[in-house]
Order: structure tokens, then C-alpha cells, then sequence
């Protein structure tokens, strides 16, 4: 068997010359249009916009304004997450229990979470409710984090109708285990704060911190759990790029300014004895990084002098602008959503960071547009989620086609076979 493995290697290689990917994802369910389960009756409830918007506009589930746009999956349940950019969106927030789906249900419907009244639109601010969510990320204590934006986002009507939280739920009893008031003396407005990573270990839950990249101010806020406190670094890193403006997806073409946008925590440094960050703007195909003892140094924040503290990794290569990425600890890896490409990228962190070391593992220009999000679950399996967003916004999304997808994978049967993978 030993004299089989040089060929082996040698295979490998040649299909690597092919341009050959690893294992495409699986694609769980697809929606043409988002539906709920045990819809409330809105038509008579007080859910009227406040009056500055429009008495004409109520939050009457109308399906073309519900576009998904985060997922997380944690011990067989989906969430969800809408954020109110268009009227008639009922939940911000929601689940599906695998457990209790109909057999062959190939797009099930939403369920609010915690339930229906927590994401009831008032008149008037209520921080016990919630207005608009993005993206969610599940903790290793079983917490689901999330920030509420406060905003309404209707197009010509922007709205912040009250102070951005952060909000943290036990997923063991589904209650709310935390929230935290974001002061305006760290934002204004929360609309640039689409995304959230937590950084806890299971022996410490109470010593959690999250790091929220703004791309809309250009930074990073910060925020101590066990201090119960915020803050936030700026940095020229955190801006948009303007020589990767430019975008065409699905025969839309736009340009867009959206600054830092995810945060990844890698492994463990010996010799700075602290986490790797990365981080990039979503209008960018540069990588950067950074440590989390830079991140969790509040008066390293107040002081203003980062020299050295945030660094350029190098070029991912071109049309890899990114959303969501995701640092897989079994593997090495860095997994990317690339919406340019309508494809998930990779590059094994063990190599030297350079556009020959990065690999596409997944490209499909039918099925897969926009990938909004990518998460791991506590098994390490990736999700995906694709949401035709473009074309959403800039035209019309044909509602009887199927427009929003579900995707999962293993990451080493993603990888397996390409630059990325570490039997190479």
C-alpha cells in the first residue's frame, strides 16, 4: 500500500492543474418566496409605522420584502434572520425545527423567535422588542448573539427607531440571557453593524467578548461581557477599497462602499500568546489582521495609536470580494464568500497568504448568487446561504422561480483534493 501513496500525490496534483474543486455543497432547501407558520393577524393589531413614515404602510406580511440574509444552525434547529429593509416583514428573527419539519419539505416555513410579540414593530421604541437583525452567530456556551439594529431600512425612508442592542439568548431554555443598550457615543445609527463574532471558551462563558466590525463608520467595536462595556477602533484598514467598487452579479452591475465587514478568529499564536483576527471589507479583495489581545485592549482603543497593530496579509486575487468568513480550527482553514464569484473560496493558513494559495471550492452562477452568509455549527459543518440580493434590489426577483438557497458541507470534504488541502 505504501508504494500506491507517491500516485496518489501525483493525481492529485494533476487535477489540480485541471482546475478541479473539491466537493461541491449540498444544497438543503430553496425558497421562491419566504412563508411563516402560524402567522399572527396583523390586519387589526397596532403595528402601524410611526407616523412620520406612512399611515399607508402597515406590517402586513408582504412576502417579496422578506429577503434572508444571515443563518445559523445549532442541534437541529435553523435561524433565520430578515432585517426590515422593505415593508411587510412580520419577524426579524426566526427558526425552523428540523425535528418537526413535514418529510420532503423542500422549503419550509419560518417560525418568530423567541416568539411573534418580541419582533412586533411598534409605533414607538420598545428595547424589550426587536426591529432588525442580519446575521446571528451560536456561541460554544449555547448562546445565540445578534445585533438589533434599531433601523428601518425602506428604501427613500430610513428610520432609526431606537438605540442598536446587543442581545444574547440561551438556546438551552430560549430566554434571554442578556442585552446590552449600544450607547451613541460608539454609534449613531446601527445600520452598518450586519454581522457579529463571539470569542468564548466553554470553561469561561462569562469572560466572552464580541467584535462587531461597522461598515458604515469604518470600525471595529468591541464588547466586554464581563464588564458589561463597549468600544471601538478605526483604523484606514477598515475602509472600503475604491479600485474594487465596482460589481456585477446576475447581469446586475452597481458599485457599493460597504467598509469592514466580517471578523474571523484563527488559531492561537505562540509567540504573540494571543488569537489571529482576520478581517476585510466587504468592497475589498485584501486580507488583514490583527490579534485579540489588540482587540480586547480597551485603552489600547482610547489611545488611538495602532501602528503595527493592523497589518495587510496580502491580495485573495481578483473579483474575491467577500462577505461573511470563517476560520475552521480542524482544518487550517479560510473559508470565504465570494459574492463577485458567486462561489465560496479557501486558503489553508499554513501556506503563505497569496492569491496562488487560495482555491475555489464552490462556483455557480445559476444557483448560488450572492452568498449573504457562512457559518459553522457546533459539529463544524458549513452553512451557506445565497440570496439573489442584487437583483432584489436593483430589478425584480422572479417569484416564481426559486431565489434564496440553504448550503452545507463538511470543510474537509470541502477542500478535499485542492490547494487548501493539508494531505497535499
Amino acid at each position: 500500500m505504501d508504494n500506491l501513496r507517491p500516485f496518489a500525490g501525483i493525481i492529485l496534483c494533476v487535477l489540480l492543474a485541471l482546475g478541479v474543486s473539491g466537493t461541491e455543497f449540498e444544497k438543503v432547501f430553496e425558497w421562491k418566496q419566504m412563508s411563516y407558520s402560524d402567522l399572527p393577524d396583523l390586519r387589526n393589531s397596532a403595528i402601524l409605522f410611526p407616523r412620520a413614515l406612512s399611515d399607508a404602510e402597515n406590517e402586513t406580511f408582504q412576502a417579496y420584502g422578506n429577503i434572508p440574509m444571515g443563518v445559523s444552525h445549532h442541534k437541529n434547529r435553523l435561524f433565520i434572520t430578515i432585517p426590515r429593509r422593505r415593508p411587510g416583514v412580520p419577524a426579524t428573527l426566526n427558526v425552523i425545527d428540523l425535528s418537526k419539519m413535514a418529510r420532503g419539505d423542500r422549503s419550509p416555513p419560518l417560525t418568530a423567535y423567541p416568539t411573534y410579540p418580541i419582533n412586533e414593530l411598534k409605533s414607538e421604541p420598545d428595547l424589550r422588542r426587536l426591529v432588525s437583525v442580519y446575521r446571528t452567530r451560536v456561541d460554544a456556551c449555547e448562546r445565540l448573539w445578534f445585533v438589533d439594529t434599531g433601523m428601518l431600512e425602506y428604501p427613500d425612508n430610513r428610520r432609526q427607531i431606537q438605540r442598536p442592542q446587543i442581545w444574547i439568548i440561551d438556546l438551552k431554555s430560549n430566554q434571554l440571557a442578556h442585552r446590552y443598550t449600544i450607547p451613541e457615543s460608539i454609534v449613531r445609527e446601527g445600520v452598518g453593524m450586519a454581522s457579529i463574532t463571539v470569542d468564548v471558551e466553554p470553561t469561561n462563558c462569562e469572560g466572552a467578548y464580541a467584535y462587531i466590525p461597522d461598515l458604515a463608520a469604518n470600525a471595529i467595536h468591541v464588547y466586554s461581557l464581563r464588564s458589561n462595556d463597549m468600544w471601538s477602533f478605526n483604523h484606514s484598514s477598515f475602509a472600503y477599497d475604491q479600485n474594487r467598487a465596482s460589481f456585477n452579479v446576475a447581469g446586475q452591475r452597481f458599485e457599493w462602499d460597504d467598509g469592514v465587514f466580517s471578523i474571523a478568529i484563527g488559531q492561537n499564536d505562540t509567540v504573540a500568546r494571543s488569537k489571529l483576527v482576520y478581517y476585510h471589507p466587504m468592497v475589498s479583495t485584501t486580507e488583514f489582521g490583527t490579534f485579540t489581545s489588540v482587540l480586547q485592549n480597551k485603552p489600547i482603543a482610547q489611545s488611538g495609536y495602532y501602528d503595527g497593530l493592523f497589518e495587510s496579509l496580502g491580495e485573495r486575487g481578483p473579483n474575491t470580494q467577500s462577505t461573511m468568513h470563517h476560520y475552521d480550527a480542524r482544518t487550517g482553514v479560510l473559508f470565504y464568500a465570494e459574492v463577485n464569484k458567486n462561489s465560496i473560496g479557501c486558503w489553508n493558513t499554513n501556506q503563505i497568504f497569496d492569491a496562488s494559495n487560495h482555491a475555489t471550492i464552490h462556483l455557480d452562477n445559476r444557483e448560488f448568487i450572492y452568498p449573504t452568509d457562512l457559518t459553522s455549527d457546533s459539529d463544524g459543518t458549513l452553512w451557506v446561504l445565497t440570496n439573489n440580493l442584487p437583483t432584489w434590489i436593483y430589478s425584480r426577483l422572479n417569484e416564481s422561480d426559486y431565489n434564496f438557497r440553504l448550503w452545507r458541507q463538511d470543510p474537509t470534504v470541502a477542500i478535499r483534493g485542492t490547494k487548501c488541502d493539508n494531505a497535499l
